[in-house]
Formats: structure tokens, C-alpha cells, sequence
């Protein structure tokens, strides 16, 4: 996967059934090049959930793997076809080496200047700013400002309350976790309502 495709939103799915995640993809009819959905490593069946993402959406759906810690991870979520992977915390070299030799996308966390730094000396495509209401919006504007233009991604407490402030102070990506959806709508696993959701994060983007 290319740079140049990876999408503004990213879906975090983090403890959500296969029914739940496949009911997120059908919901993602006409919004595959605004959104990508990230399974958590730590959910039950996340392996599952990307080999049969890949299966029936892959050709469409950019589907990726989170919460990847360890080379064990980042393999077994490769194998399953993930096209970019998310991380808490930095990567190592191996994990880094082994996702660009399959054409993987990295997106490892830091938190401070020295760190988002260093996570793209050693090779990462995006650096994601985690937790990123911590840190705040200015945060990405004033560290551009000695580091020049970055490909930062904003995780963490990211909601529509927020999502215009943080793409106007430098972020170009967004990754949303449980405030992306209605609950009852995930319960409920109801398509139109997923889909809504999704559809009020675009409007945000093309207000701005």
C-alpha cells in the first residue's frame, strides 16, 4: 500500500464481534477512500476478522491491524492481509523492516518531538500522536513549525467535537476509536446508522 492512498479517518475497531466489524465494512459503501479500519490485535478474533475482511472487502477496504507490539504480531497480521499497521508505542527495526519489505504501512506512536523524530528516521510513514487530547491540537501545529511539514495522525479521545480542530492545527490523519459510532448502532450492528456516522466526519473534512 502506498502512501498516497492511506485514508484522512481510520476506524478503530477494538473489542467488537466479527458481526460487529463486517456491519462496519457493508457500512463503508462509498466512503473507502475517506476511511480504513483498523483491528485491534488485542480483540478477540482480530485475525479472523482481517483474513475475512480481506476476503469479502479487500479489493475495496483498506483493512490494517492495531495495537501491533511485537514482530509475532506484525507477521501474523501481514499474513492475514493487513495493509498498514498502528501501534501504542514505537516500533522496533524488525517490525519496521519486515512491514516495508511486504509493502505495509507503519503508523508506531510517540509523544514527544524527540520521539516523532526518531519513529520516522528509523522508517515510519505516519507517526501517530498518542493520547492526542492529552497533548492537544496545538501541539501538531507548533511541532511542524521546527520540524517542517509530517504526516501525523491524531489517536485518542478523537470525536466530531474535536475532529475540525485538530485537521486545521496540522493533523492529517484521524484515528477514532469508541466515539466514532452510536452504541446502539454497533449493538444493533444497524448499516444506515454506521454509515451516518461515518458520513458526519466527512462533512467535517470538506467544511474546512
Amino acid at each position: 500500500m502506498e502512501l498516497s492512498e492511506y485514508p484522512t479517518f481510520t476506524v478503530i475497531m477494538r473489542g467488537y464481534t466479527p458481526e460487529q466489524a463486517d456491519a462496519i465494512m457493508q457500512a463503508m459503501a462509498g466512503f473507502e477512500n475517506q476511511f480504513g479500519v483498523e483491528v485491534t490485535m488485542n480483540t478477540p478474533h482480530a485475525l479472523d476478522i482481517i483474513e475475512n475482511g480481506n476476503a469479502e472487502y479487500g479489493d475495496r477496504i483498506h483493512i490494517g491491524a492495531g495495537t501491533v507490539t511485537t514482530l509475532d504480531e506484525a507477521k501474523a497480521a501481514i499474513a492475514e492481509g493487513a495493509k498498514f499497521m498502528l501501534s501504542p508505542i514505537e516500533f522496533t527495526d524488525d517490525i519496521f523492516a519486515y512491514a516495508k519489505a511486504h509493502d505495509v504501512i507503519t503508523v508506531p506512536a510517540a509523544m514527544t518531538p524527540t520521539e516523532v523524530h526518531d519513529m520516522f528516521e528509523k522508517g515510519a510513514d505516519i507517526v501517530k500522536i498518542f493520547p492526542a487530547t492529552t497533548v492537544g491540537s496545538d501541539f501538531f501545529k507548533a511541532i511542524q513549525a521546527p520540524l517542517g511539514k509530517l504526516p501525523l495522525m491524531a489517536v485518542g479521545g478523537v470525536s466530531l467535537a474535536n475532529a475540525k480542530d485538530l485537521l486545521t492545527h496540522g493533523t492529517s490523519y484521524l484515528g477514532i476509536g469508541s466515539k466514532m459510532f452510536n452504541a446502539e448502532d454497533l449493538a444493533n450492528r444497524n448499516v444506515d446508522g454506521l454509515a451516518a456516522s461515518m458520513q458526519a466526519f466527512v462533512d467535517i473534512k470538506y467544511v474546512l
